[in-house]
């Protein structure tokens, strides 16, 4: 076979392998200690957490998914394409609270996109040593960016041959590059499978059992180091790893003198088949420090940077309860499952990401065995660049000079829900609902940050309504199941109303439990657990809610005790939302009945008008827009009032109605604008506001124009050429009594399309305006390349995006004004 044909039969890369080889040039380029890339999921809306460097995966998976609406870093970097720097944890806190409260803990962190070509693949993010400031870490942010850049540009060559680059699996977990020398017993080898050759140090040679100076050249002599059973299985991932398909775990391994080895193998370059890379763990007792730590009356053991025990004395198998042979080389969960507890993890994601010892006691569990007088130890972690070392001791004495031999015991499993659930998950529901205004927000919210606490599927959300409940969400439960229960008096004999009326929450551990205690109640499945909870807030009823569960569980007393209280806060956050809504109508009937029904016409002018009120906040401001007949011409009107709400709308309806004052007696632009502005002044409502004015005579096309801080009009001519119209302007009105407002002269041709807007229409977070109005240009510009576009559909063209956005921040005010050729002129007044 030739050398052309071979390769053309070579599989192409795998995102895996281009994020494990990415992961581990950032925490170089950022000086990590840990790292990680997010990618899209097939869900829309969804990143997952594709692959994490140096951190154990079961520590980190509540934030293994994460909506792209959160305020969370990575969501912004992504939706923004600007890269975030927090430089400490004050930074973290002051910008991003919840992550804060989710992570409390001294380190700073770097976000940047993984972009190229348009296309937005994810974030590639490094937590690292804390920082006084953001300028500290510049170099370093940079040279991250250029890791993702490499990223970036090799997923879009994979994407380019057909495979597809989003994510939506567990975290590929990888060790981060070792700060030093390797400690205690670890050996590297690579191998080349372009010339079959094998380099591999002298530890390696040593671990391998093979004698000195006799290291293996190739595969075959790799493989005859190893025990006989194991050598095709090792040929075989040598090969699939070189295809960019490395195992995501170590695998056992055992030479020919029967030790016992860990092997780690990853692809060392995004290459079609590549060269692969090998690390040798030796697990076995003795390994670290001689088996030094053996002799100490306290228990030891150590911990890789992924959570895999590395060691482990007689005597901390003794107290953990778990026989010392099966510590070594296991993942700390699999082999000590009941450490999986909220405090143990929480102080071991503080020694992962912080150089301080952490000190904590905790409880065995009381169905385990006794090995130790009491039932509580006492842990310290002490973290090192590339190790956790971990000392065990009862908590309530001091250990004898010597230990029992150990015991073996099967220790229980403890509910996967409860292991991963933080003990901060009410202070980040809390921040979180102070975010949320109105009851679906709220309901989004819980969907969000509760459900994934406690392993829940299902949500159902009720608000009482004139002693009724009715249903405000619901999330996982069957098609129309719940319709049924739909406006269900407080007579009725269901969970849901009982937890109201008592104000018990009720927990059912599985459904043969809800049937036994409601008999002939329906039911959306045959198994799984129910907790409904009572929203109360203040002592006044304000709904239910209904957490459900795929398979039996039971909820121990602190759940419990959580549960209930996180439906307080829920309470409190629908009340206020509730509120909100109330305040919300009145806001928008106000605007509405501001906002002109209809634009003044003129035979020789068509114009047309568009508003888009924003998607978050108050969801009503203070932009508008008018046409107004002045004497024998036309003036049109934009204008932008700071702020939103009731206040912004009121303030908006008062310049609206001194501009048309001053428009219909006729009065230059600059009068229009120094009286408008006196009025705000005396007005005093805290507010200013920005405005356009243009004066059109509509039989010669002649206009005369003045601006007060407003963003300038964009003119596009019939030959489809596309300018900015640079007016001089003056300030923002309701600042300076004495502003002056300096008019320009200018012509709309016939056939020529004047375009007036709000800020909203051409603002992005994290994108400079200019780029903004640019965009708005060159869509203007083709807007009407088809004679037969009426102005409405020009209009729609130019708001399309922007109706699009379901995170717009903004309101939008739009304002078209056009004089049509022909001696039939149109008098077309459209608005929206």
């Amino acid at each position: 076979m030739t050398g052309s044909a071979r390769d053309e039969r070579r599989p192409a890369g795998t995102p895996r392998a281009l994020l494990t080889a990415a992961a581990a040039d950032a925490l170089r380029a950022a000086d990590g200690r840990a790292g990680g890339a997010y990618l899209c999921s097939p869900t829309p809306g969804i990143l997952r957490l594709a692959v994490l460097a140096g951190l154990p995966g079961p520590l980190f998976r509540p934030w293994g998914r994460l909506h792209l609406d959160r305020p969370f870093p990575v969501a912004d970097v992504h939706r923004t394409g600007v890269p975030v720097v927090l430089a400490n944890a004050t930074e973290t806190m002051r910008r991003y609270p919840q992550l804060a409260a989710g992570l409390p803990f001294h380190f700073g962190s770097l976000y940047v996109p993984i972009a190229a070509r348009g296309r937005s693949f994810g974030v590639l993010l490094v937590l690292r040593a804390a920082a006084s400031d953001a300028a500290e870490v510049l170099a370093e942010r940079e040279r991250l960016a250029r890791v993702a850049d490499d990223l970036a540009a090799g997923l879009l060559r994979l994407e380019a041959d057909g495979q597809a680059v989003t994510w939506d699996e567990e975290p590929v977990c990888v060790r981060p590059p070792t700060a030093g020398p390797a400690p205690g017993r670890v050996g590297r080898f690579s191998w080349d499978p372009a010339s079959d050759t094998v380099v591999a140090d002298e530890r390696s040679r040593a671990l391998f059992g093979l004698a000195p100076g006799d290291l293996p050249g190739t595969l075959d002599a790799l493989a005859r180091a190893v025990d006989p059973v194991d050598a095709h299985r090792l040929t075989g991932l040598l090969h699939e790893s070189a295809r960019g398909n490395p195992p995501s775990v170590p695998i056992e391994v055992r030479t020919t003198a029967g030790g016992l080895r860990l092997l780690e193998l990853w692809a060392a370059s995004d290459a079609a088949y590549g060269p692969v890379t090998g690390v040798l763990l030796d697990p076995g007792a003795g390994a670290l420090a001689d088996g030094a730590a053996d002799l100490l009356p306290e228990g030891v053991f150590c911990l890789d940077r992924l959570g895999l025990i590395v060691y482990a004395n007689a005597r901390a198998a003794h107290f953990l309860g778990v026989d010392r042979a099966e510590l070594a080389g296991r993942s700390l969960w699999d082999a000590v499952p009941w450490l999986s507890q909220p405090t143990c993890e929480e102080h071991l994601r503080g020694a992962l990401l912080v150089p301080e010892p952490v000190h904590f006691h905790i409880r065995r569990p009381a169905d385990g065995p006794r090995v130790y007088e009491g039932d509580w130890l006492s842990l310290s972690v002490y973290p090192g660049p590339d190790l956790l070392t971990c000392t065990a001791v009862p908590a309530n004495r001091v250990p004898p000079d010597s230990a029992p031999e150990p015991v073996a015991a099967e220790v229980p499993v403890p509910d996967a829900a409860a292991s991963t659930r933080p003990l901060y998950r009410p202070i980040v529901l809390a921040i979180a609902l102070t975010e949320a205004v109105t009851a679906r927000q709220v309901s989004a919210v819980v969907m969000q940050e509760l459900l994934p606490a406690f392993g829940g599927r299902r949500l159902a959300i009720y608000l009482l309504q004139e002693r009724h409940l009715y249903l405000a969400w619901e999330s996982g439960f069957p098609e129309g199941f719940l319709a049924p229960f739909e406006g269900v008096g407080l007579d009725a004999r269901l969970p849901g109303v009982e937890t109201l009326n008592t104000g018990r929450p009720l927990f059912f551990d599985s459904m043969q439990q809800l049937a036994d205690a409601y008999p002939g109640i329906a039911l959306d499945a045959e198994e799984g657990a129910r907790a409904f909870l009572p929203l109360i807030a203040s002592g006044r009823p304000v709904g239910s809610c209904i957490l459900g569960f795929d398979g039996p569980r039971s909820f121990s007393q602190e759940e419990r005790t959580v549960l209930t209280a996180l439906a307080g806060l829920i309470a409190h956050a629908m009340e206020k939302a509730k509120r909100y809504d109330t305040e919300a109508a009145l806001a928008r009937g106000l605007q509405q009945a501001l906002l002109p029904r209809r634009l003044s016409q003129h035979a020789r002018v068509e114009t047309a008008g568009r508003y888009l009120p924003g998607t978050e906040g108050m969801d009503v401001g203070g932009d508008w827009y008018d046409v107004v007949e002045a004497g024998d011409g036309l003036a049109l009107v934009i204008g932008d009032v700071q702020g939103h709400g009731v206040q912004a709308a009121a303030t908006m309806g008062q310049l609206r109605s001194a501009v048309r004052a001053f428009a219909l007696g006729d009065r230059p632009p600059d009068e229009v604008m120094s009286g408008t502005n006196k009025l705000l002044i005396d007005l005093d409502p805290g507010q200013f506001a920005s405005c356009c004015y243009v004066r059109l005579d509509p039989a010669t096309g002649m206009a005369r124009a003045a601006r007060a801080g407003h963003l300038p009009p964009l003119l596009r001519r019939r030959d489809g050429r596309t300018t900015v119209v640079e007016l001089p302007g003056g300030v923002v009105l309701g600042v300076d009594p004495c502003a002056r407002y300096p008019v320009t002269d200018l012509r709309l041709e016939p056939g020529a399309i004047l375009a007036l807007y709000t800020d909203g229409l051409v603002e992005r977070p994290g994108h400079d305006i200019d780029d903004g109005i640019a965009t708005l240009r060159a869509v203007l510009a083709g807007a009407g390349d088809d004679g037969g576009r009426s102005l409405g559909d020009v209009a729609d063209r130019l708001t399309a995006t922007a109706r699009q956005a379901a995170d717009r921040p903004d309101d939008i005010a739009l304002l078209l004004a056009t004089r049509p050729d022909g001696l039939q002129a149109a008098t077309t007044s459209e608005i929206t």
